[in-house]
């Protein structure tokens, strides 16, 4: 699939720097870490649920988090973008530490991170264009939604599904719509939860494919799944690193895809 020059596809990769393509392992990558945990613990009511905890996502890399249900992914994935706070060590947000970080220096940080949720919640009663549109409407950057916004859904396939309503979408039109919805802010990363856990192989291959262009344009991507079908199908598209969130501790699960 070759998406339209601002979203993906050869023409954008092409102009991307080396310094922001993919890196293949971590650490190696220059510059600060979009994103660091640093000996993070985190608890609920009492119960330890991971403890002394190291991730860094580069500009550029692409990781899996693999691990049973109840590990933790979902946690780990939230405290990526401040949606909570550890109960123990650092979190970095762009070289901040959210300890420190006001309600409104989060809020910046978020417009740098997109989210793709696995349940994927839209307002029901607004097309799908102007569910698309919310994050930079409420920010007050409706009129450069506009103008890429056929672009996007083009890039994501929805150009024709514009003015459908969100009860009217497949699983697989919904994924996309919620992936083009967290890219329209032009973020640094990506975080996506399970997001092939409802669709079809099919249409898991070709979300996969949208997330590879994305790296490949420079964005730091991580997506929590327990598709390991998935993981295998991205080895011919994207060098990434998988890792196990398992019994409290986040361990490489292999070597590089």
């Amino acid at each position: 699939m070759q998406g339209p020059a601002r979203w993906g596809g050869r023409a954008t990769a092409a102009r991307i720097e080396p310094a922001g393509r993919l890196r293949h392992k971590e650490g190696q990558a220059g510059g600060q870490a979009v994103i660091e945990l640093r000996q993070v613990g985190m608890g609920y009511g009492g119960r330890r649920l991971f403890a002394g905890l190291d991730l860094s996502l580069q500009p550029g890399s692409f990781h899996f988090l693999t691990g049973p249900s109840g590990a933790g992914k979902t946690t780990l994935l939230k405290l990526c973008y401040a949606e909570l706070r550890a109960t123990e060590g650092q979190v970095m947000l762009f070289g901040q530490d959210t300890r420190s970080m006001g309600r409104d220096a989060v809020a910046l940080a978020r417009r740098r991170i997109g989210v793709v949720h696995q349940d994927c919640q839209f307002l029901d009663h607004l097309p799908l264009a102007e569910n698309i549109l919310l994050p930079l409407t409420v920010a007050g950057r409706r009129a450069e939604g506009e103008v890429h916004l056929p672009e996007l859904l083009a890039w994501v396939g929805l150009s024709r599904r514009a003015d459908a309503l969100p009860p009217e979408l497949s699983g697989g039109e919904r994924q996309r719509a919620a992936l083009a919805r967290a890219v329209i802010t032009g973020p640094e990363v990506i975080l996506a939860d399970e997001p092939t856990g409802n669709i079809d192989w099919d249409m898991s291959q070709r979300l996969l494919t949208l997330l590879v262009e994305l790296n490949r344009m420079g964005r730091a991507v991580l997506v929590a799944t327990h598709d390991l079908t998935l993981i295998r199908a991205a080895k011919a598209q994207v060098a990434a690193r998988v890792l196990r969130l398992r019994e409290g501790r986040l361990l490489q699960a292999g070597a590089d895809l």
